[in-house]
């Protein structure tokens, strides 16, 4: 799996002028090789719905956060309901909503359990292999955070993968659940994450920003 992260980046314009990029750029992609997932701000769900559907590309949406709460008066929240109607996806616990915002595992923990009431599948970020991951998430992204936002990155490979895998081992997470790696990623070092056995896509941001570098990330998990 491969899923890019854009961040608070991109107004609409520039949305649209990214897929019209990754559009002309020409490469093969089977659904037994990998799935790609795109967070975007929440500003950006709608016309980018609107515009993947138009130019049927193989790309899910996903949203950056969701409300702990429903419905109601909770002024500036999206809930999973509205979010629901536009994206597959959203992806809770990243490492910078927990260092910047001051995220709690209980907050996060009502947040899986309203994105779950409403079918959204779910990433689910932690730091490190202490921390504790909620039952039923559809994925696992380790992103160390002196990785993250690192221009390269500061984890080798085989050490990703032996955290990895004690995640996995540690908390019993089922083998349906799909663990992959966060932490600045790029078209050069990504066949060797990925050729990692526990190590089952990536999580990319800067990358992501990039039309010809996404592509470049899809097309060498896809050959690696």
């Amino acid at each position: 799996l491969i899923a890019g992260n854009w961040k608070s980046n991109k107004t609409t314009s520039e949305a649209m002028e990214w897929l019209q990029k990754l559009s002309a750029i020409s490469f093969q992609l089977s659904a037994k090789e990998c799935s790609i997932v795109l967070c975007v701000p929440f500003t950006l769900l709608y016309p980018k719905r609107r515009e993947l559907d138009l130019l049927r590309l193989p790309i899910l949406l996903g949203a950056q956060d969701v409300s702990p709460f429903e419905d109601g008066a909770y002024t500036g929240e999206i809930s999973a309901r509205m979010i629901k109607e536009l994206a597959e996806w959203v992806t809770i616990g990243h490492s910078e909503r927990r260092t910047h915002f001051y995220e709690s595992e209980e907050l996060l923990i009502r947040k899986v359990l309203q994105a779950k009431k409403e079918g959204l599948r779910i990433i689910y970020g932690i730091p490190d292999s202490q921390t504790s991951v909620p039952s039923d998430v559809d994925i696992v992204a380790y992103e160390p955070p002196s990785a993250i936002g690192a221009g390269k990155s500061a984890e080798d490979p085989i050490e990703a993968n032996k955290v990895i895998e004690d995640i996995t081992v540690k908390q019993n997470i089922s083998a349906e659940t799909l663990m992959i790696y966060g932490g600045s990623v790029s078209p050069e070092n990504i066949a060797s994450f990925v050729a990692e056995p526990s190590i089952d896509g990536i999580f990319s941001g800067r990358a992501s920003l990039d039309a010809e570098k996404f592509s470049e990330l899809i097309q060498n998990a896809s050959n690696a």
